[in-house]
């Protein structure tokens, strides 16, 4: 959520902003609804006054034995209060569409933002590793996965439908080591681990920028108000709403967690495999600083670092994108995600997304701090992937494949997988 008055003052600014993130908003409405809230606001408090100056008055009238002048102007109060009844039901009502309305507005784009439509149109900033060349036919993650039993597409699916799966034996066991990886590269960098609640009130989704546009991506939990999150980053912003905090050194969070995705939309896409399912697990980054962009934007860095590192130790080929303006979402002001080679779709395919969200989740939820003044600010919010899985088992068993059907461990992953340098039959 913006500042009101960052609105009013950059409404034409806001105007492009939309159109480019492809959000249907109607501002025009928005300034017909400021304006007439702020007038019929000035009314009611008019009338609140007169009709606190009449219970004065009616209380000095009754001590002075001023029987019909109390009974006047208790008349008088029964008028205003019929009146001030109508406005205040038709102030509610103007606040109500005013906040749907203020809930759709989206945050600024950087101005380092690449222009365009779709992810098509993000701008490569930089690559890393090599993209592996065979002298054979590689085998994509589902044949390697069906060779050496690493998970149960067809029986996931019998169980719970299509876009589920099992994980079994070193499936299994590279999907918790990646996580752990993640987590012993993160915890000396400052980050303090937390296990989240995986169903949250609607609340902290609305708070934290997720509904209402993305409400079709999430799982209700019927009639309880409650939905299980598609990523940590919600419940971990959300663990700090309405409280003032210290961030004088940033708040480093790292949440383990199951996500939940509809995958509303993407019908007939990546319906193979494990590139898009409904349940898989991240260890995600979110820090609060204080409201800086030079601070937010370091951090920002600093977090797509700590991302690119833990593909560095998989051993993998990625590069990072700015992403462009058509791809980023209501509540992002920059983005960065980190796309990983995947020999069987002859493409990187994305596996992290880092994102600076300046105040806009901690305007929702309210989380401040006191600046040097003493005054008080929105904190900023980032957030970053570290790892998320079963989707990065598609590079890593796909990438270290050998021509003999083997699968190659990376060294680092390897103190997590007792010991073994390779999966084989």
């Amino acid at each position: 959520m913006l500042d009101v008055n960052y609105i009013r003052e950059h409404i034409e600014e806001l105007r492009k902003v939309a159109q480019l993130k492809g959000i249907q908003v109607n501002l025009d409405r928005w300034i017909e609804l400021d304006q007439a809230r702020r007038s019929l606001r000035i009314q009611v408090e008019s009338l609140r006054k007169a009709r606190n100056d009449y219970s004065a008055q009616i209380a000095g009238y009754v001590q002075q034995a001023k029987q019909e002048l109390a009974n006047e102007t208790k008349e008088a109060v029964r008028t205003v209060n019929a009146e001030l009844g109508d406005l205040e039901v038709k102030l509610r009502a103007m606040d109500e569409e005013f906040d749907q309305i203020m809930q759709l507005i989206p945050n600024r784009i950087s101005a380092d933002t690449p222009m365009g439509q779709s992810d098509a149109d993000n701008v490569e900033i930089r690559k890393h590793g090599d993209i592996p060349v065979f002298d054979y036919e590689p085998l994509d993650h589902i044949a390697l996965g069906e060779k050496h039993q690493l998970f149960d597409l067809a029986r996931g699916v019998k169980v719970a439908g299509m876009r589920n799966y099992f994980l079994k034996g070193w499936g299994l066991h590279l999907h918790r080591a990646v996580q752990q990886l993640a987590i012993d590269l993160l915890v000396p960098r400052g980050y303090q681990m937390l296990d989240v609640p995986v169903i949250v009130r609607e609340d902290a989704l609305v708070n934290t920028g997720f509904f209402p546009l993305g409400k079709d991506q999430a799982f209700e939990i019927q009639d309880e108000g409650k939905y299980l999150v598609g990523t940590s980053e919600a419940p971990l912003v959300a663990y700090y709403s309405d409280e003032i905090i210290d961030v004088e050194e940033p708040i480093r969070l790292a949440g383990v967690s199951n996500c939940f995705r509809s995958e509303i939309g993407s019908a007939g896409r990546d319906v193979r495999g494990l590139y898009r399912v409904h349940q898989f697990a991240k260890v995600e980054q979110v820090v609060l600083c204080k409201n800086d962009e030079v601070v937010s934007d370091r951090i920002l860095q600093e977090m797509t670092q700590n991302a690119e590192d833990i593909l560095q130790l998989l051993e993998l080929p990625y590069r990072v994108v700015a992403v462009c303006t058509g791809d980023l979402s209501q509540k992002n002001y920059k983005q960065y995600d980190i796309e990983t080679w995947m020999p069987s779709r002859g493409a990187y395919g994305e596996t992290h997304s880092a994102s600076n969200v300046l105040d806009f989740q901690a305007r929702r939820s309210n989380i401040r701090y006191r600046d040097e003044e003493g005054k008080l600010q929105y904190c900023c919010t980032l957030n970053n992937t570290a790892v998320a899985t079963p989707r990065i088992l598609i590079p890593l068993l796909e990438n270290h494949q050998r021509e003999d059907g083997s699968i190659n461990i990376p060294k680092a992953l390897r103190p997590y997988l007792y010991g073994i340098s390779e999966i084989r039959i």
